[in-house]
């Protein structure tokens, strides 16, 4: 039966249900799995003609025993979370000139790839709690797009109220008001006078707080919960199995590698490839950054510092100096070890600096390559692809592009962008790299819609404001949902 621990060394021995209702583990560490599982040569080739959604079910069965959730029950879950995608492929694959291959990754809900591992765990979420008979509150920090995407796929749900923040001004009008716009009872919507890095700070402290976790069923829907990085793995296996050229090499010749280019910001992405590539499959990863530039210099010198500040770019969603599943990266790559990962974290988390040992940082260093992208890049980039192919990239994709027009593959590697959301949630940065685009309804009518949210202001002690404010809320979601009172009247 599959067991999971923390990266920090202090906890072993979870179930997949434990760590679905978790945030962070009791130590302050992430939970992985305590081993992974090894896909073989022949594995792969059996999963070559699966459908995507049905990939997923083969991943996350190696992950979810059937003690706790039987085979039938997850693939139900799993086909029906899917079924909302707007094209019937789910995830779908953009040839290109020259060599250029986009694996298109929006097309659910709210048009970013959260949306793939998100509806899937909040219905696993949804299983346990009603078969159970219990309730979670779902604390969620966001730099753009997983708010919207929690929030589309929880709204309404009867055993879970949702607790979203996000950093006002620096995400797009249609990210915001694919958070505001729901006014469900469960829905509880905050906007921060900060960055995004600032909203973890209070969100981390109360999950610290056992008495809180326990007393409130406190749990994440970040990227720091396994289960949305166990679903993101299969993306990665779904663009190995198209894109390597495995379906035309020999049996007996070993597996052709794949480079898989990620627009990066919190390195949830970074984390799934270098899993896979522990379970057996050779993806080259290359993690391509904007200006926030952390996972770079840490990849290629090993230091893991933040910079002053986050700086506001044109890709949002990964204005992020504080990547957190690199955590994860550095307990794969270090061997497991707890006790180097703990003092690493504790260090970084106390003084925003620390440089990898020399080991670690040269492990890192060749299982993952990185990049920086600056705004003019990412201009640059998204008009140069809609000049040669009619195809307009989202700011985020259009950084992971920029390294094909900057270091053109060869010959003897296929490579594939991964694009995380669709442009239609960029318009300000499409206008400005002087592009047009007509706006989906789905967008557009977004304008017309009521909005509600609370905010959170800077002041002297304002990560102590936030997170006392964002505590009351929770414990007034428990006091009326034990009164089966409606919250918002």
């Amino acid at each position: 039966m599959m067991r999971y621990c923390s990266t920090r060394g202090g906890v072993q021995g979870a179930d997949f249900c434990d760590v679905l209702f978790s945030g962070f583990a009791p130590d302050g560490g992430m939970f992985m799995p305590e081993s992974l599982p090894v896909l073989s040569p022949d594995t792969l080739r059996s999963w070559a003609a699966l459908h995507f959604s049905q990939l997923v079910v083969e991943v996350a069965s190696l992950f979810i025993p059937t003690q706790l959730m039987p085979r039938d029950h997850l693939e139900a879950m799993v086909m029906e979370a899917l079924s909302s995608f707007s094209v019937p492929e789910v995830v779908r694959f953009a040839k290109l000139k020259e060599g250029l291959t986009i694996v298109e990754l929006f097309h659910g809900n709210t048009l970013a790839f959260k949306d793939l591992a998100m509806t899937c765990t909040v219905r696993f979420l949804d299983y346990f709690l009603q078969k159970q008979k219990r309730r979670a509150v779902v604390v969620v920090g966001t730099s753009g797009d997983t708010g919207g995407s929690a929030i589309q796929s929880a709204k309404g749900l009867a055993q879970v109220d949702l607790v979203v923040v996000y950093p006002r001004g620096r995400v797009t009008p249609v990210q915001e008001k694919h958070m505001t716009t729901c006014l469900q009872d469960n829905i509880h919507v905050f906007s921060a006078d900060g960055t995004s890095d600032d909203i973890d700070n209070p969100i981390r402290r109360l999950f610290a707080d056992h008495e809180l976790v326990k007393a409130h069923g406190l749990m994440s829907l970040n990227s720091v919960n396994w289960s949305r990085i166990m679903i993101q793995l299969a993306h990665f296996i779904y663009a190995y199995l198209h894109m390597s050229g495995l379906e035309g090499a020999s049996a007996d010749a070993p597996l052709p590698p794949l480079e898989v280019v990620v627009p990066t910001g919190g390195a949830g992405n970074i984390a799934a490839g270098c899993i896979v590539k522990q379970m057996g499959v050779p993806l080259q990863l290359v993690a391509m950054v904007n200006s926030n530039d952390i996972v770079r210099r840490t990849v290629q010198s090993g230091d893991f510092s933040m910079a002053a500040d986050v700086k506001q770019t044109l890709a949002p969603a990964i204005d992020i100096q504080d990547p957190y599943n690199m955590e994860r990266v550095f307990w794969l790559l270090s061997g497991r070890d707890g006790a180097l990962v703990k003092g690493i974290m504790e260090d970084f988390q106390s003084s925003h600096r620390h440089t990898l040992p020399q080991q670690l940082h040269t492990v890192l260093s060749q299982a993952v390559s990185a990049g920086t992208v600056t705004d003019e890049g990412i201009l640059e980039s998204m008009r140069r692809c809609w000049e040669d192919n009619h195809y307009l990239l989202c700011p985020h994709t259009a950084v992971a592009v920029w390294h094909h027009y900057h270091t053109p593959p060869s010959a003897q590697l296929n490579r594939c962008y991964l694009a995380t959301a669709s442009p239609a949630k960029f318009q300000s940065a499409v206008q400005r790299a002087g592009l047009t685009l007509d706006l989906p309804e789905s967008l557009s009518s977004l304008d017309k819609m009521a909005t509600r949210c609370e905010g959170l202001e800077k002041s002297q002690t304002w990560s102590k404001h936030w997170e006392d404010k964002l505590r009351e809320k929770i414990q007034s979601i428990s006091f009326a949902r034990e009164r089966n009172v409606t919250y918002y009247t």
